[in-house]
Parts: C-alpha cells; structure tokens; sequence
C-alpha cells in the first residue's frame, strides 16, 4: 500500500503562544497535493478493507491553523472558494414537475375528457371555460405546492445544525453551514460533529460513526503524533480523525476541519441520498388508497350513467355528460391534498409556539398525548445553579450568593469542589462552582495554571461521580472527586455510622429542594494511577447544594397540563428529597412515594406496570430505567411524550411516541433521537404545542367530515335526475365550478379555524381513535343527505311548478352554494353555529364565502355566464327562498349537535379528572 502520510507533529497541550506545536507531512506519492494553500480541498480517498481513508490536505497539516482559529478575512475568502458546507439537497418541485403531477389525477382527466367534448359537439365556450378551470386547478395546485413548501423550508432552515468553532480567538457558535476548511471545531460530548477533521487535541473522546460504519459501538479517538503508512494490517491513523455527522459520546476535542460539504465521508452518502425521493406515509398512502377505490367505483357506475342513457334512451353525448358529472362528483380528490396543506403549515404554527417539528407524522400523535414525563434540571427549573450550601463534618453553612470570602475549611471545601470540576464543561453545577471560587479567590486558579489534569475518572452507569487527578508543578499528584452522596461515600470507603451521617445532612439540604453533591480529596498511593479511583485514597471532604430555581412558568404549565387530562410524571437523576420537594412546588402529585432507580431494578416488567400507574416521581434514575419506565407507561396504553436533554435521554426519547428534546441545552444526539425539539428550554411552550396539536387534528377532521358530506349531494344531484327520468340537473361544467369553491374551503378555510374553546379542558382522544372512523362518516352521510334532500327537493318542486329546467337548475344551484357555505361554519364548532357565527378568528372563512358567493352570483346573472352554465336567472324571491332552505337543511345540524353522539364524533369528550 502506498504512503498516506508521515511525521505529523503537534503539542499535547497546546498553547497558542507556542510556535514549535506545528504539523508537517509530505504529500502522499499517489496523488498531488498543492503545498500552496490554494486547493486544500483536492483529496483523494483510499479503500483499505472496506474503510475509507481520506488523505490529508498538505497545506493544511504544513501550516496548521494556530488554536486562535482562523481570522473572519480568512473564513470569508475560504467561504469563496469552497461554498456552504451543506450537503447536495433534492430540488424543490418546479412548475413542469407540478403539472405533470396534476395531469396524472383523475378528476384531471376527467376535466380533460369533458372539455373535449364540449369542443367536439361544438359547445367552444364550454370547452373554453373547461380549460380555463384546468389551468385555474393547476395554478391552485402549483399555490398549494408552494405554500407547503415554503412553510417545510422555513423549518429546514429553524432546524439547521450548529457548531462550536475558534474564530478571531474566541469561541464562536454558527450554523454548521458556515463551517470552513482549516476551522477549528470545539466539540464535546452530546454534539454532533460539522465537518470531517484531524484532531488537535482530546480528552477522553469517544465517537459513534454507526452513519458511516453500521457499528453502533462508540470508537476511542486520540490525538496521533503521526500519520503512519497505511496497509491492510495497519488502520493507526484512523483514530487521529473524526467525520461530519458523526456524535460524540463522551469527552470533549478541538479538530481542524480538512474537509467539507460533498467531499466529507458523509457527504458521498448524502448526494446518494439526495437522489432519492421521500415516500409518502401511512396516511397518505391510505388515504391515496381511499381515493383510487373511489376513482374505481366512480368510473364503474359513470360507465353504467353512459350504457343507460345511450342504450336505453339513444342519449349518448348527454349519457357522456352525465357520466363525466358523475364520476367527478364522486372523487374524493381533497382528501391527499388537505394532508400534505395542513401537516405543512400545522409544522409551520408548531414552530410558531417555539416547538420545532422533525417529523411531520408527530403532529396527530402529539395532540393525543396522555402521559408526560419530564425531567427536572432546566425543565422544570431554570438550570441556572447556584452554590447555596456548605457542610463538613464540623458544620454548615447556608450562602447568599455574593459572599467574597469564606473560613479555612469552606475555602478548602471549595478548592476540592473547583478540583473536580472542569472549566470548559457547559455543566451549570461547574460553572457555578468556579463563579464562587474565583469569587473567594482560593488558591485554585493558581494551582489549575500551573498544574495539569494527569487523568479523569468520567461518569459511568455504575458509579454517579468524576474524579480527576492533577499533575502540580513540583511532580506531585492531586486527586479531587464530586458525585452523588452515595457513590463518594464507596469511593471513600465510608463505615455505615459515616455514611448514615452522611445521607441524613443530605436529606435535610435536599427536602429545601436543594441539588446535593458530596466532594472528597486525596493524595494518590502510588505514582501509577490505578484503573479503580476507590484505590486513590479519597477522603470525604463535606457537600455543596445548590439552588435552582422553578422557572415563573413551569407550575401553570403544569397546571394546564392536569386541566387537560393529561398526567405528568418528572423522572430525574437526583436525589429523591429533592426531587420531591421540586415536584411539590411544581404541583406535581405527590401523594405517593418516590420510586427509586433500584426499586426499578427490583422490579419486573408486570410489578414496574403497577408501579408507574400511580407514582409521579421517579428519582435516581439513570438512563437504562429511563427507557424502561417509559415502555411500562406505554405497555398500560398510554401515549407518552418525554423531554430530554442528554446523551443518556436518547434511547427513551426515541422509544416514546412524541420525544422532546430540549433545543437550548439540548445535546444533538437527544434532538436526533427526538421527533420534536422546544426551541425554548420552557415547558409553557410544550403545553402550546399540545394545543397546536389539538386544534391541528381537529381542524383535519373537521375538513374531513366535510369533505365527505358535500360529496354526497353532488353525487345525489348528478345521479338521482338520471334515476326518476328528470333532465339533468349537474353537468361537468357545474361540478368543476363547485369543486373550485371546495378546495379553497379545505384548504384555508378549516386550516385557519380557531381551536375549540375547551380544547384543554378534556382529555386526549383515544389512541385508536381514526382521523376519519365510521361515527365521522355517519355524521357526513346524515349531513349530506339533509342538504341533498333539500336542494333535489328544490328542483322538483320547481319542474312540478312548470318552471324552466334552466331557472329550476340555478334555483338548485343557489340552494347547494348556499348549504355548501354554511356547512363549513357549521362543522366549524361543536357549538351553537349561529352562536358563534360572528365570532373572531374566522376572517378565512369570510373571505373565501364572499369570492364564493360573488362567483356564484356572476353565473346567474350575468347573460354570457348564465348561457354558458344552462341556468336562466329566477326570480328573486325564490332565489332567496333557495338561499333560506340551503342554509336552513346545514344549520339543522344544529339540532343533531345537542346528541352526545354527535359531539362525540366531533370530538368532544368527558371533562378530565386531574391527575
């Protein structure tokens, strides 16, 4: 195998004072690599056993970037040359790729069909305007198009990555599009990583590259003091990289970015993808199905229309016109249309409320969520930590937050405290001990300069504590520790007299709902550093607490939750006093005891079922529990929503049926896991999108009943004049003309209907309760056939009063537009229509009933129109007795609504009671 690369050199530690830390390579004999800084992006990428290897720029690896990154100059000419790192995308739908869509529909065909008709028996304006409502139905489709796209654009962009990055030495956060060439990334543990790159330095990192690899093992990486040559026995480089896309899991890093965009491992993968269109959902396929059977059925009997009046009556041009009106009236076209419009912009309103929306087929599960489990650390409270308590053996101490200076044995306290915890760390319980530290200026800081961390005992499913060791400036070692009470006291090897001591001053601190930690010290045994920190000779040194504040909106928001029937449950790592004591504040219920991670433990899946059927606090979980606590709410059929923040939350966030990851201290592995992510750290904000999901899935019904319903008076009016031996009262020109006042309706009419006022004042429906069951479709059917009753019944009676069948069809006419348009405000609410009839909210609606009943009008009164529809104007008092029994056969639903059954199937349900 041919040389990669060789003697790559940089600094442990690097300084950005220290200019001999410099990396330098040849470049490989397989391939030029310029020296010159003008194309660091020709790579060439070698194949070992299956594994990529990328060879490295050598203009980059000569001249590394110095560790204050690169200067905004820099990143502008480099942002020139090589464009946005952001992968190939599918391009959105063009006009040619919407009409052709268009042309495939059957209710397209069918429009088509009629218009050749009409200009083959020579009816020209027929056949005109025919085209005209062809070419009207493809701008409304190319509007429709463009709305939803524009909407799930505008979601793209809220959900686009972001990265940590050293610019004009300091640290910057930008979008991961803006990543360049040479910048130097800062990742840590959670954080998903922008671009392909070589690492500057490491410490404890490990990385799952399950995109790139298809092992969900997480792969150790460390810094390389070379790049040795590569051969199928020697893969020793590959730890020196890290690659777009991939998550960290544990540790933090600085990495220089090689490459970008399309030329990342990842990016190769992505254009791949890229290529490929989305399939639609299950409900959408459904829904498809739905249509097509229709389109079947529609087909059959406007076949039969066709046979009957040809064979039997020797009236083939009017059985094709009847047939076509029939077949048109039956497609139930609206149905995928009224999906894609209103999943798009409920996505868009979602992100209004500042809850983000990864997956669209969230939206109809997050409205019907029952259960909501939460965490308590900046959920529930403000994650903004402060040191509020001190404790040795000898005595406590309680601090008010601007204390200078503290006794001997607190300062030593704090200095073990401050040892222990990292500066770089986004951890607030470590900020807030080094704001203290510096405050009382102990002698940590001086000691930190000069003094390096020799090893670090991280975090780990079986023991809740970090222990770091510090090499001094004089040779010798340190070793502080904090953690959880418990696993301190193993580590300092606490009798039972000492350790019950120990826990009862942290009940007494965590029932003020105060965080506790133990802290311990000591001085290594021996100067090599055993793989087991119990063997570093720690010594319980006292607790620190802290103060996190409930946020202002986290009790209503749990109130509004109970108020809508939905139960919360807070499932938190911390200690179960304090965790009690928060959910007391918060109004959880705490009228059973705290379940404990070991009570989880102990217990097996049908105990764990019962177990979390009546508690609401779970404290001392960790992750593992987590998920499982999760799966029991769901094996008792509840819809369950969790948040979660961490690394450690992914696997029950994805395990739920609505995960919430937190968008401010959310890590990118939680809000990949996540279907949704709070773009605020506020629970107030989840409690919206579940109203936003209400309203969403409400609305989608409502449209659906709709739909439904007014499909079956056009289908009655073009079939039953056909049945009774009347002339034909719906044509295809008439059918067309109300199918473009139907579409509309759908699609900004309900979509813009306000949310019912006691939306969250009753439960969540039912998890098998369908979009559209059979109580929605005996609602429509009842509903439709009143209103076609009604207007067939005007057109009988007024060709029983020897009236024109030209005034008798726009007396029928009149009557249909006229229930077509109340039946929308009446399906609008469970409540009183005329009620409500002026209530705000529904300005769509009024707009949309306005250009309908203009256009109507025209078609009556307006002689080229009137001949062109075959209506002739009738006089205006039954025009408007038409108009008063149109409205009257919708509003007698009215009536239909004080059956419980009927709200119901509107959607109402039974008053919660809290929980």
């Amino acid at each position: 195998m041919r040389e990669l690369a060789e003697h790559v050199e940089f600094g442990r530690s690097p300084d950005p004072n220290d200019s001999t830390q410099v990396m330098h390579t040849p470049a490989p004999k397989h391939t030029t690599c310029l020296a010159s800084g003008n194309h660091p992006m020709q790579v060439i990428h070698s194949h070992v056993n299956g594994v990529v290897y990328m060879d490295i720029p050598q203009s980059l690896l000569s001249s590394p970037t110095p560790l204050t990154g690169l200067t905004a100059e820099q990143v502008s000419l480099l942002r020139q040359q090589y464009g946005a790192n952001e992968l190939p995308h599918a391009p959105r739908r063009n006009l040619a790729r919407i009409v052709v869509g268009v042309l495939r529909e059957p209710m397209f065909l069918l429009l088509a069909l009629a218009a050749a008709v009409y200009l083959v028996i020579g009816g020209i304006g027929e056949g005109l305007v025919m085209i005209g409502f062809a070419t009207l139905s493809i701008m409304l489709v190319v509007v429709q198009e463009r709305r939803s796209e524009n909407a799930l654009e505008a979601l793209r962009a809220l959900a686009a990555p972001m990265a940590r990055v050293m610019r004009d030495g300091r640290e910057q956060r930008i979008a991961a599009r803006d990543i360049v060439p040479g910048d130097l990334l800062l990742v840590a543990d959670g954080e998903r990583i922008g671009a392909d790159a070589m690492l500057r330095s490491a410490e404890m990192l490990s990385v799952d590259e399950s995109l790139l690899t298809g092992e969900s093992v997480p792969v150790p990486k460390r810094v390389s003091d070379k790049l040795t040559e590569i051969s199928a026995s020697s893969k020793s480089c590959e730890h020196a990289f890290v690659y777009a896309s991939t998550l960290v899991t544990a540790g933090r890093a600085i990495a220089q970015v090689v490459a970008t965009a399309a030329h990342t491992e990842a990016g190769r993968i992505g254009a791949l993808l890229a290529s490929i269109d989305t399939e639609p959902t299950l409900l959408q396929r459904s829904l498809g199905r739905l249509v097509r059977l229709f389109a079947i059925f529609a087909l059959i009997l406007s076949a039969g229309v066709v046979l009957v009046y040809g064979l039997g009556r020797d009236m083939w041009l009017q059985g094709v016109l009847s047939g076509i009106a029939l077949g048109m009236s039956m497609l139930p076209e609206e149905f995928p249309m009224i999906l894609v419009i209103f999943v798009a912009m409920g996505a868009r309103r979602l992100a209004r409320v500042h809850v983000l929306v990864r997956r669209t087929a969230v939206i109809e599960v997050l409205g019907a969520c029952s259960t909501l489990c939460v965490d308590k650390t900046g959920t529930l409270t403000e994650n903004r930590m402060r040191v509020s308590a001190l404790a040795t053996d000898a005595t406590a101490m309680d601090l008010r937050g601007d204390e200078t200076t503290l006794s001997e044995s607190f300062a030593n306290l704090m200095h073990s405290a401050a040892g222990a915890s990292s500066r770089s760390s986004n951890d607030p319980m470590d900020t807030a001990v080094h704001r203290l530290a510096d405050a009382i200026r102990t002698n940590t800081s001086a000691t930190t300069k000069e003094a390096v961390v020799e090893r670090e005992y991280g975090l780990t499913p079986e023991r809740s504590a970090i222990v770091c060791v510090w090499r001094n400036a004089d040779g010798t070692s340190s070793a502080f520790a904090k953690g959880a009470p418990e696993a301190i006291a193993d580590l300092c090897h606490l009798a039972k007299p000492e350790r019950d001591k120990l826990l009862s001053e942290v009940e007494r601190n965590a029932a003020r709902g105060l965080r506790v930690l133990a802290l311990a010290s000591g001085i290594p045994r021996t100067e090599a550093l055993p793989d087991d920190p119990r063997e570093l000779g720690l010594v319980l040194q006292g607790l620190i607490a802290f103060a996190d504040p409930l946020r202002a909106s986290a009790e209503l928001a749990i109130a509004a939750a109970r108020e809508a029937g939905i139960s919360v449950a807070m499932i938190t790592g911390d200690y179960p006093a304090t965790a009690m004591a928060i959910a007391k504040q918060a109004g959880i219920d705490c009228t059973t005891p705290p379940v404990t991670g070991t009570q989880i433990d102990q217990a097996d899946e049908t105990q764990l079922r019962t177990l979390v059927q009546h508690t609401r606090v779970f404290a001392r979980i960790r992750p593992t529990q987590k998920l499982r606590i999760v799966e029991a709410f769901k094996a008792n059929g509840e819809i369950v929503a969790m948040t979660g923040d961490g690394v450690n939350d992914a696997p029950a966030l994805k395990a739920a049926h609505v995960g919430l990851a937190m968008g401010g201290r959310g890590t990118d592995v939680a809000r990949e896991a996540a279907a949704v992510v709070l773009m605020e750290d506020d629970l107030g904000h989840l409690i919206a999108g579940i109203k936003m999901g209400r309203r969403i899935f409400d609305n989608l019904r409502k449209a659906s009943i709709y739909i439904a319903a007014i499909h079956i008076p056009i289908a009655g009016l073009s079939l039953l004049p056909l049945l009774v031996g009347l002339p034909p009262l719906l044509l295809p020109l008439h059918v067309v003309l109300i199918e473009m006042v139907i579409d509309p309706i759908c699609a900004i009419a309900f979509e813009n209907e306000p949310a019912e006022a006691q939306i969250m004042q009753q439960p969540p429906r039912a998890a098998n309760d369908p979009l559209i069951g059979l109580p929605q479709l005996s609602l429509a059917l009842l509903q439709g056939s009143v209103l076609l009753a009604a207007t067939f019944g005007i057109y009988v009676a007024a060709l029983s009063a020897q009236i024109d069948v030209a005034s008798a069809r726009a007396l029928a006419f009149i009557a249909l537009t006229a229930g077509n348009l109340t039946l929308v405000r009446v399906l609008g609410t469970r409540g009183s229509t005329l009620a409500h009839l002026f209530a705000p909210g529904h300005s769509a609606y009024w707009i949309v009933t306005a250009i309908a009943s203009t256009v109507a009008a025209a078609c009556i009164v307006i002689p080229m129109l009137e001949r062109l529809f075959q209506f002739d104007r009738p006089p205006l008092g039954l025009a408007l007795l038409a108009i008063v029994i149109g409205t009257g056969a919708a509003l007698a639903f009215d009536f239909a609504k004080l059956m419980p059954l009927v709200q119901h199937a509107l959607g109402q349900r039974p008053a919660p009671i809290s929980t």
